[in-house]
């Protein structure tokens, strides 16, 4: 019989995971290494913690861009989205505050790819995730080899990899809204040195409509080399790699929302006073590698290097002080005037009553971090018994450089304009951090019983100085040990039981004061995996008791100027939840299937004492208040239809409403302490979105795809942080061309 098309690329995805170099493993070697995800289509996962591996195959069925899209087909991920595109991405793991992703570990092939992850984890660079080829998450006791951040989880972004042979491809689209999609990549081997060049240009208009007229879209670019010399030396072979990446992105965007009533009528409307709003960032990596590799002995060695500088202005406030942009846009009766100013209705300079002026603040950083990373695993027996012993050890620095500045901008006739006046610094501060972790695991096989125990260690020295004022400075020293215990259970050869315990742990900022205590938490998990080659599926249920859950402000989450980069102890909190998912394949015929899946994550939160906070999101917080933007509910639903030479699929995705703000406004008159939380008792809307997807194999001529983006057109508000309501994209359609030899 004659493969289908989807049969060959189950095949061709399978060759693929097994080659993925530092892919997590089902035996769990001492990198991330092989998770052979595909070939479990009919075999049972055996090991320990929960671990997810989207494969290419997977990637390239809705061609999405977008990170937030592209995780949700992975349970127990919650999001916060910003901007439509998924340019900063807002992730959080079981729970966490999705937050520019600050509390999850990102990698890329294993590598720490935040500008500055122990500084200043905000990930205000995220790679292109169009040049991935799988996606890995890790969560619970699966994620104790992989720090800083430890509570939460891990999420590994995989490159491409060097080709055996000569290959290479092309994808283009274009679509709605000026969306344009080119991608290429070719690779080869030449007197046993491989080679790969890769690029990615991504870019549109945007979908919102600017007052005064203007593009609101972005374009980004990516680019990536890699080399690679093999031998073989006695009983271990031997693989030397060099990395280089480049990205830049230039973005006109803004965090000034809209106000309620205004995004009733006209959701995709944009301010004028956010006509000025500019980002811009450039990230450079190098990276060299020694693979050694035996039948018993793994050994990965990383040396490795990212830059990063941003520039990102945008409106901070108003000159005339008399409200927060978040008060202004949700009372806008209250501040007629000043919301008059925003929207171009009234110019700043008026007779008969005091000026308002704009202000826009550029906050420029540049960021590094370098560092030398080894990773080794051994299996042996000892005892009668089956060893599988990883450990790591990694040395790291990072650094940044904060230069923020603000200038004043006035609003004439609808139209923004620098006024001229000196630039304002701010901020003018650096915060660096020189760290050591290790981790020790030890697997042991018992029959059908196997069982991981592990320690991992954070060693970290700190240091802030206050670039303008010399005696301004901090240094100290965290040393903390994180033990984690797992374990699976093998019932049958169709099913099994895994459980494990961990000690989580997010580093404070070089510049938060003694009183700021580290947040920590005690995770536990149990479950259970069902595959008979037919239908999979997984029931995990988690617990997280926070002795300190601790939260940071910054302009995109609360944006109160006065507390930027201030942290907040948030005292016991629990995290508990549900995540299940489920997927079948169900033949139609030789050549016809429809392959389903179901996710589902069920998460509650609650305070576990009564709290004053004056952080924008909690506030006055009573003993069971749940966590801001945190949804009771998830799922997704996935489902198609594939045959010879075609196939469609449709992604339907449910989240439930979630609140802006945990507790309310508060005052303490007698320690002259006013507390305001705009968007107390304000809710996120539940929303459901739907894509849809289709593909055409021309045979030796390449692929011809279309998708559409939110189908329905929905336009739910999905945050009024900071400042103002925004959606989500709206419907975008594009058609694109792939071809790969």
């Amino acid at each position: 019989m004659t493969k289908g098309p989807f049969m060959q690329k189950s095949l061709l995805a399978l060759a693929v995971a097994v080659a993925i170099p530092n892919a997590l493993a089902a035996d769990n070697d001492g990198e991330l290494e092989h998770i052979q995800i595909l070939s479990h289509y009919d075999k049972l996962r055996t090991e320990a913690g929960s671990a997810t591996l989207l494969s290419e195959e997977q990637l390239e069925k809705y061609e999405y861009d977008d990170i937030h899209r592209i995780l949700a087909s992975v349970p127990g991920v919650n999001i916060r989205e910003e901007d439509g595109y998924g340019l900063r991405p807002n992730i959080g793991f079981r729970g966490v505050t999705p937050e520019r992703s600050k509390k999850i570990t990102i990698l890329e092939d294993g590598v720490l790819i935040g500008p500055s992850p122990y500084s200043a984890p905000a990930a205000y660079y995220f790679p292109v995730t169009t040049r991935m080829t799988a996606v890995e998450v890790f969560k619970g006791p699966a994620a104790i080899k992989y720090g800083p951040q430890t509570v939460a989880g891990t999420l590994n972004l995989i490159t491409r990899q060097v080709p055996e042979f000569t290959e290479g491809g092309i994808d283009i689209a274009a679509g709605s809204d000026g969306y344009q999609k080119a991608h290429g990549y070719f690779g080869s081997v030449v007197n046993n040195v491989g080679f790969l060049l890769e690029g990615v240009n991504l870019q549109a208009d945007g979908f919102k409509e600017l007052d005064g007229g203007g593009n609101t879209g972005f374009n980004k670019n990516d680019l990536l080399a890699k080399f690679n010399y093999k031998m073989r030396m006695g009983e271990f072979d031997h693989t030397f790699a060099l990395k280089l990446s480049y990205a830049d992105e230039e973005s006109d965007e803004t965090y000034l929302g809209l106000t309620d009533s205004d995004f009733a009528s006209t959701p995709y409307r944009r301010y004028a006073a956010s006509q000025d709003a500019l980002m811009e960032t450039e990230h450079q990596q190098v990276m060299f590698s020694h693979y050694l590799e035996s039948e018993d002995v793994r050994v990965t060695t990383r040396v490795y290097r990212n830059d990063y500088e941003r520039a990102w202005r945008k409106l901070n406030g108003l000159t005339n002080n008399s409200g927060s942009l978040s008060a202004i846009l949700a009372n806008p009766e209250q501040y007629a005037e000043e919301y008059a100013v925003i929207t171009g209705q009234q110019d700043s300079v008026l007779a008969g009553r005091n000026s308002i002026f704009l202000t826009m603040g550029t906050n420029d950083r540049e960021y590094y971090s370098q560092g030398v990373q080894v990773d080794a695993s051994f299996k042996f027996n000892l005892l009668d018994l089956q060893h599988k012993l990883s450990a790591g050890v990694r040395y790291h620095e990072d650094e940044i450089e904060r230069k923020h500045f603000e200038q004043t901008y006035a609003m004439t006739s609808g139209s923004v304009a620098n006024t001229g006046q000196d630039k304002v610094f701010t901020t003018l501060d650096t915060e660096a951090t020189d760290a050591w972790s290790v981790y020790l695991e030890n697997q042991i096989t018992v029959n059908a019983l196997t069982l991981g125990v592990g320690v991992r260690g954070e060693l970290m020295d700190m240091h802030y100085q206050n670039n303008k004022d010399a005696q301004d400075w901090q240094a100290k020293t965290t040393r903390i040990w994180l033990p984690g215990l797992s374990g699976f259970y093998k019932l049958s050869d169709e099913s099994g039981l895994l459980f494990g315990v961990h000690q989580g742990f997010v580093p404070s900022s070089p510049a938060q004061a003694d009183d700021i205590k580290l947040e920590k938490s005690v995770n536990y998990e149990f479950g259970g995996r069902f595959n008979d080659g037919v239908t999979q599926f997984e029931l995990v249920s988690f617990y997280n008791d926070y002795s300190n859950l601790k939260e940071s402000c910054s302009q995109s989450n609360c944006g109160i100027n006065a507390q930027i980069d201030q942290e907040f102890n948030g005292g016991e909190v629990d995290v508990y939840g549900v995540e299940a998912q489920f997927s079948q394949r169900y033949p139609l015929s030789l050549d016809l299937e429809i392959p389903y899946s179901v996710v589902y994550t069920y998460t509650k939160s609650e305070f576990q004492h009564a709290l004053r906070s004056e952080f924008a999101q909690w506030g006055e917080v009573k003993k069971g208040d749940e966590l801001p933007y945190l949804p009771n509910h998830q799922a997704t639903f996935n489902i198609g239809l594939a045959a010879q030479n075609w196939q469609l699929s449709m992604a339907v995705k449910y989240i439930s409403s979630m609140p802006e703000a945990a507790g309310v406004s508060w005052a303490d008159a007698d320690a002259g302490i006013s507390v305001d939380i705009p968007l107390a008792g304000k809710d996120v809307p539940s929303n459901i979105t739907v894509d849809l997807s289709a593909s055409y194999e021309l045979g030796d001529y390449g692929r011809v795809y279309a998708k559409v983006d939110n189908l329905l057109d929905e336009t739910e508000v999905v945050s009024r942080r900071p400042y103002g309501a925004r959606p989500g994209k709206p419907r975008q359609f594009s058609l694109g061309y792939k071809y790969q030899f």
